[in-house]
């Protein structure tokens, strides 16, 4: 499940694609304007925004342009919706920033699968997608995570945690990035709750002698390490 931003002003297309989005299984937030969505995205990253061209105000173009500015939205998933379909439009849309380009009028079941291909390129843990590494599988359409013929058992929070860390393998990532990717961007608390649900998550994965995977790295933060296999 993705959380996904819908910028469009007119009222029959936002609920037909969020009406789609949401039978998907996707979370979705609507804005009818840039400031609506910049307030929205200042509140809580989302996974993707899907955004019209023609708003009241400010364009899309314009706000596209701005996200990717900032630091903060640099690398957030722009899929830019538009009546325009003429070739320089299209150029001048991928030209701010747009990672993909639909017209008006479209297909949902086309827009829904260009969402998908755009989240598996550039976010591929809001997919429900089972990965595994070494004899460790976590499946998030089922929500179970296993190691061989073990069975673990995770609370919402070290399921989210580990799901992060098998889909960035080898990757170490600081407290704070944690708490933006695992709690949501702009949440509150203190980083040593990581350290805490890390612990945790070890003693889970204990009982499937898997623990000796999430390393700490001294004054860095946390990695998922693939397993060492030796050859005989």
């Amino acid at each position: 499940m993705a959380r996904i931003l819908v910028v469009e002003d007119e009222p029959a297309i936002a609920e037909l694609i969020t009406l789609n989005l949401r039978h998907d299984g996707h979370e979705v937030q609507l804005a009818a304007s840039s400031q609506e969505a910049e307030d929205a995205i200042r509140a809580a990253l989302p996974d993707l925004v899907l955004l019209d061209w023609m708003l009241p105000g400010e364009s899309g173009v314009q706000l596209a342009q701005r996200l990717r500015r900032d630091p903060r939205t640099r690398e957030l998933p722009l899929l830019m919706l538009t009546a325009r379909s003429d070739e320089r439009d299209v150029v001048q849309g991928l030209d701010c920033g747009a990672d993909d380009y639909m017209t008006k009028p479209f297909a949902t079941s086309v827009l829904v699968a260009r969402i998908r291909s755009l989240l598996r390129r550039k976010a591929p843990q809001t997919l429900d997608t089972a990965v595994q590494i070494g004899s460790l599988k976590l499946d998030p359409a089922t929500m179970r995570v296993s190691a061989g013929d073990v069975s673990i058992k995770l609370g919402p929070t070290e399921f989210r945690l580990l799901r992060f860390l098998m889909n960035h393998p080898e990757r170490v990532h600081s407290r704070a990035q944690l708490l933006d990717r695992v709690w949501g961007d702009h949440v509150f608390i203190e980083e040593r709750t990581v350290d805490v649900h890390v612990k945790r998550l070890r003693e889970a994965l204990a009982a499937a002698e898997c623990a000796g995977m999430v390393e700490t790295v001294r004054g860095a933060g946390y990695r998922l390490a693939r397993p060492v296999t030796t050859s005989a």
